[in-house]
């Protein structure tokens, strides 16, 4: 069986994704800040859908905790084959419009964005090369490509993510490693309608994964 790390693992995105894997034979590791949060969807995974979960908690701004998450994740099932990195959408206070930038509020983003999916992706990285063979797939805003004055600080963080993974993709491409890369335009609220259901970018990224055929996709059109 392969394994895919969900990192940033909540009830939207993350759970859905989640069971596209899981639903065709992957085992699934957990990563997200809040224990409850994780021991819930585990639950459904489990119960519900019958997919083999686990969870590991760990706050993706803390090194130490997310090392010791990747290092329990790698004695529980071995090798990571797919990790996914999604921190999710930012809570209205930690947004900073442009003219309300400080060091402080694009220092967070990137801690949360950035340096979480660079801490991340070092985890993983080493055995996949390795083994010539592995995944790593990232999920921004359309803030990541479009500027919005009123996203700054978000939008700054997800535009590095966006590059980070470009490179990432450029680097690694003939190593046998594909990275993946999702632009999300609308919100992920289960079943209100179609265009805003979560297992369609879901299903987007495991497609993904499984041709490998291109860097970027983008859901919720846009020009």
């Amino acid at each position: 069986m392969q394994t895919i790390v969900i990192v940033g693992a909540g009830p939207g995105l993350g759970f859905s994704v989640a069971r596209q894997f899981g639903h065709r034979g992957f085992r699934i590791a957990l990563i997200a800040r809040t224990q409850a949060t994780l021991e819930a969807l585990v639950q459904r995974l489990e119960a519900k859908h019958d997919i083999e979960a686990t969870s590991f908690p760990a706050d993706i701004k803390d090194l130490a905790q997310l090392h010791a998450a990747f290092t329990q994740i790698r004695r529980t099932y071995g090798h990571i084959d797919v990790m996914y990195f999604n921190r999710g959408p930012s809570e209205p206070k930690e947004i900073a419009s442009v003219l309300d930038l400080t060091h402080e509020n694009v220092y967070e983003q990137l801690q949360n964005h950035v340096y979480g999916a660079m801490s991340s992706v070092q985890e993983v990285l080493p055995a996949m090369l390795d083994k010539g063979h592995g995944t790593l797939l990232f999920t921004t805003g359309v803030s990541s490509i479009v500027p919005i004055p009123t996203l700054a600080n978000v939008g700054i963080a997800m535009a590095g993510l966006r590059n980070y993974a470009h490179c990432l993709h450029t680097a690694l491409a003939s190593k046998g490693i594909y990275v993946g890369h999702l632009i999300i335009a609308t919100g992920l609220r289960p079943r209100i309608a179609s265009g805003e259901d979560p297992d369609i970018p879901a299903s987007l990224l495991y497609d993904m994964w499984q041709k490998r055929d291109r860097q970027e996709e983008k859901f919720a059109g846009y020009d």
